[in-house]
């Protein structure tokens, strides 16, 4: 049998795509999502997508709720883990004194193409009312204070948001509503070697809106970004 030509395109697997636009579509959705939303979502039969699901939930991505609706599973956290290791590990330590701090669930987020992806996150041992932040959520890189941070913390590109010169000059973004409505979020870059680039993740914390003084928890994120980016070196 003829081999294929190394420059012949390889078909891609429509199942596994169909797949993945559904585990997408979870944890975009910020809480439990219906089955017929989700199929609507991604243009899918409903049966088409309940086969789908069901396998992505024996794979623990995704778990189903008591009320029978979809959200990101513990799967996820442990692919996360795999992701930006050197980062993740010097992050950890300094994210769960931010955590305690800052009285508010902090976590890492890293590029990953268009998208910023937390891939580490610490929920505060007291305090008021916190926010959950699982690890594999993901919203556009320019959307959110942690996105803004990671474009901050590299060079300046034509047509940036005025939100990430303003990061870029006072070392922090900020945000709300812009990922889930009614949630505050302030951002800091771990940038490795100058300002001008290198950037390898960002820190955040993120809490109800109205909550918390920005320009004191800017102060936070920034002192931790710093501390992670002095245990990489």
């Amino acid at each position: 049998m003829a081999r294929p030509r190394k420059d012949q395109s390889v078909p891609h697997s429509q199942t596994l795509d169909r797949g993945l636009r559904l585990l997408t579509a979870i944890t975009d959705a910020g809480g439990p999502v219906d089955l017929g939303v989700l199929a609507a979502s991604v243009d899918l039969h409903r049966s088409v997508a309940y086969r789908l699901v069901r396998t992505l939930e024996d794979h623990r991505l995704v778990r189903r709720t008591g009320d029978g609706r979809y959200e990101p599973g513990i799967g996820l956290a442990v692919l996360a883990a795999s992701v930006s290791r050197p980062v993740q590990a010097a992050a950890l330590p300094e994210l769960t004194r931010l955590a305690a701090r800052a009285r508010a669930t902090a976590f890492l987020a890293v590029r990953d193409g268009d998208d910023a992806v937390t891939v580490a996150s610490v929920e505060p041992p007291h305090g008021p009312a916190h926010v959950a932040y699982r690890p594999g959520s993901r919203h556009p890189v320019d959307r959110g204070a942690p996105g803004l941070a990671l474009l901050a913390g590299a060079r300046q590109r034509a047509g940036e948001r005025p939100e990430v010169a303003l990061a870029r000059e006072r070392g922090y973004a900020t945000s709300r509503g812009e990922v889930i409505a009614g949630l505050e979020s302030v951002a800091a870059p771990v940038v490795r070697g100058g300002w001008d680039g290198g950037v390898v993740g960002s820190v955040a914390v993120v809490f109800l809106a109205d909550t918390a003084d920005l320009a004191e928890l800017g102060a936070l994120v920034v002192e931790t970004a710093a501390a992670v980016r002095a245990a990489l070196a």
